[in-house]
C-alpha cells in the first residue's frame, strides 16, 4: 500500500459539532484507520456557515475549530505532529507518525481579510479555499452568482496568500473565478476535492479546459469521494474512470487524493471511509497500473506542490 496524502477533510468541524476527537471515531477518517497505512498526511479544514452557527461570527468559529485542531494534535503527539512544510511531513513519517496540515473551507472564515490571513498562517494555516458555496467578497461560487470571478479584494487576497505560501484552494469557486486565479497564479494552486466535470457533470467538477490549466499550472486536483461528484450509483471502477479521464489529458503528475472525508454522506460502494482507500490502489495495480503512477497520485504529486508552495 502506497503512502497516503489526502487534500481535505471535514473532521475537525465533525468534532467541533458533536464532540469526540480524531484519534479514534465513527466518522470516515481517525488516526487509528490512518496509521494502518504507515505514514499518511492530512488537511484538516476549518469550517462553518450561518445556517448552522447563528449569531457566532465565523472569524470566531475559525479561531476555535484551529484551537480545536491544536489540541487534538497536542493530545495525539505520539501519533501526529502539526506539519507546515513538506519537509516537516517527511520528517515525521520518518518518525513513525502522521502529518496533519490545517486549511480554511472558504476565505469568509477569515471575514475575507488579509490581515486576518496573514495572522492564520502565522497559526500553521497552509491552504485556503477561496470560496465554499456562498458568494463572499472575495467572488462568486458554483453555487451562487456563478457569474462573478474574483473582485479586486478577492485578487489581493489570492496574491497574498501566494506570497506567504498558502495553498489556493479553487474547489467551489465560480468558473470565472477560477479563470482569474489561473491568471494572477505565480506558483501552482490546487482543487483540493474536485472531479472531472467530463465523466459527471456537476459545476463543482472541473472542465478538461480547467484541469489542463492546472496541468499547466502544475497544480492538482484531488478525488473527492463524494457519490453526487462521481456518477450515478458510483463504484471503485467510477473513481477510476476519473481518474483514467485526467491520465488522458496528460494529468498524471496533477491528480491527487481530496476524499472530503466527513463531509459527504455517500461514498462510492466499497469505499465506507479511510480504511477502504486501498481498494483503490488495489484496483489500479490489477490494471497494470505502474506503481510510479499509483505513489503519484497517491501522495507524490501532492507533496510536490506542498513542496514548492509551503516554503516556510
Amino acid at each position: 500500500m502506497p503512502r497516503v496524502f489526502d487534500g481535505h477533510c471535514d473532521t475537525i468541524l465533525r468534532c467541533y459539532q458533536n464532540g469526540g476527537g480524531v484519534r479514534k471515531n465513527g466518522g470516515h477518517l481517525d488516526l487509528e484507520r490512518m496509521r494502518a497505512y504507515g505514514s499518511w498526511a492530512q488537511f484538516f479544514a476549518c469550517f462553518g456557515e450561518p445556517e448552522d452557527m447563528p449569531g457566532k461570527p465565523l472569524w470566531q468559529v475559525f479561531q476555535e475549530e484551529a484551537a480545536l485542531f491544536r489540541r487534538q494534535v497536542e493530545e495525539n503527539a505520539d501519533l501526529l505532529v502539526h506539519c507546515r512544510t513538506a519537509e516537516e511531513a517527511e520528517k515525521a513519517w520518518a518518525e513513525g507518525k502522521m502529518a496533519a496540515f490545517l486549511s480554511a473551507e472558504g476565505a469568509e472564515l477569515l471575514d475575507c481579510d488579509i490581515t486576518k490571513l496573514e495572522k492564520a498562517y502565522e497559526w500553521g494555516l497552509r491552504a485556503v479555499n477561496i470560496t465554499w458555496n456562498h458568494e463572499n467578497a472575495l467572488s462568486g461560487t458554483n453555487v451562487e452568482n456563478a457569474g462573478k470571478g474574483l473582485t479586486e479584494q478577492g485578487k489581493a487576497f489570492v496574491r497574498r496568500a501566494q506570497e506567504l505560501g498558502i495553498l489556493v484552494d479553487v474547489s467551489h469557486l465560480s468558473d470565472p473565478g477560477f479563470w482569474d486565479v489561473i491568471e494572477l497564479a505565480q506558483k501552482p494552486v490546487f482543487a483540493s476535492h474536485s472531479n472531472s466535470r467530463k465523466i459527471c457533470f456537476h459545476p463543482r467538477n472541473l472542465t478538461d479546459e480547467q484541469f489542463t490549466a492546472i496541468i499547466g499550472n502544475h497544480g492538482v486536483a484531488g478525488l473527492n469521494m463524494c457519490d453526487e461528484f462521481l456518477g450515478q450509483s458510483p463504484t471503485i471502477d467510477t473513481l477510476v474512470a476519473h481518474i483514467e479521464h485526467w491520465f488522458s489529458l496528460g494529468g498524471e503528475r496533477n491528480v491527487s487524493l481530496g476524499g472530503d472525508w466527513d463531509g459527504i454522506s455517500r461514498p462510492p460502494a466499497g469505499i465506507n471511509g479511510i480504511q477502504d482507500i486501498h481498494r483503490l490502489a488495489d484496483r489500479l495495480l490489477q490494471m497494470n497500473y505502474s506503481e510510479e503512477r499509483v505513489n503519484g497520485l497517491f501522495y507524490h504529486n501532492l507533496m510536490e506542490v506542498v513542496r514548492e508552495v509551503c516554503t516556510m
